[in-house]
């Protein structure tokens, strides 16, 4: 007896298959990245408010969209989760690691079903194989980046309002912030949110991918 045929309407993923670079509308059409599949990397320090953008953006797009959380991946980890806040070594290393590439292949599996995502990421300028370069490796050379990158002040505020082990020191925050500066003049869009609510963030983001569409940032 031959088996039932499939009716959930899963699309497999193609082995080795990242998402390719967007192709922009025709002229004079403007881009529209609200109704475009896309896949998106929210850059930013601790505090710079990638999540609540992030899933403000996902929740008002005209096509399905998904948030992936790199945060809330690596904390599928119960027993053994390493918490660099306990002190960074191999095994916190190794969950990052693993982390990416999770989120990775999620990305890529719900590109293939026609669905767009938006991960979010404390990528460093400092770090590229493992940052940009692996993110590329996980997810394709079609994924558009945007940095995040409100003032200090703004970030330890937000930070402090945090809980758990998503709350990290003062001095934590002002180092990743400092780093996170190496990004201007990187040629990578870099919205300064500082006087910005979610919203009008959102709206920001939109207009940047729309001109990521249009003229795809080297990275």
């Amino acid at each position: 007896m031959p088996p039932p045929p499939d009716t959930t309407g899963h699309v497999p993923l193609p082995p080795g298959g990242p998402v390719a670079m967007p192709s922009p509308p025709q002229a004079p059409a403007a881009p529209d990245p609200a109704g475009t599949i896309i896949a998106v990397l929210l850059i930013g320090p601790a505090g710079a408010g990638k999540t609540s953008v992030a899933k403000h953006w996902a929740d008002h797009r005209r096509v399905p969209t998904a948030h992936i959380s790199l945060d809330d991946v690596r904390e599928w980890v119960r027993s053994g989760f390493a918490d660099p806040q306990s002190g960074w070594n191999d095994h916190s290393e190794a969950q990052y690691r693993l982390a990416r590439r999770t989120c990775g292949f999620a990305a890529r599996n719900f590109l293939a079903n026609g669905i767009s995502c938006i991960l979010d990421d404390a990528v460093f300028p400092d770090r590229p194989v493992v940052g940009l370069g692996g993110w590329k490796r996980h997810v394709g050379p079609g994924l558009l980046p945007v940095v995040l990158l409100p003032g200090l002040d703004i970030v330890l505020e937000r930070n402090a309002e945090r809980t758990g082990n998503r709350r990290l020191s003062d001095e934590e925050v002002a180092r990743i912030h400092g780093r996170m500066a190496g990004w201007y003049g990187s040629g990578l869009p870099i919205i300064d949110n500082s006087q910005l609510d979610i919203p009008e963030t959102a709206r920001i983001l939109d207009d940047v991918l729309a001109r990521s569409i249009a003229s795809p940032p080297q990275w």
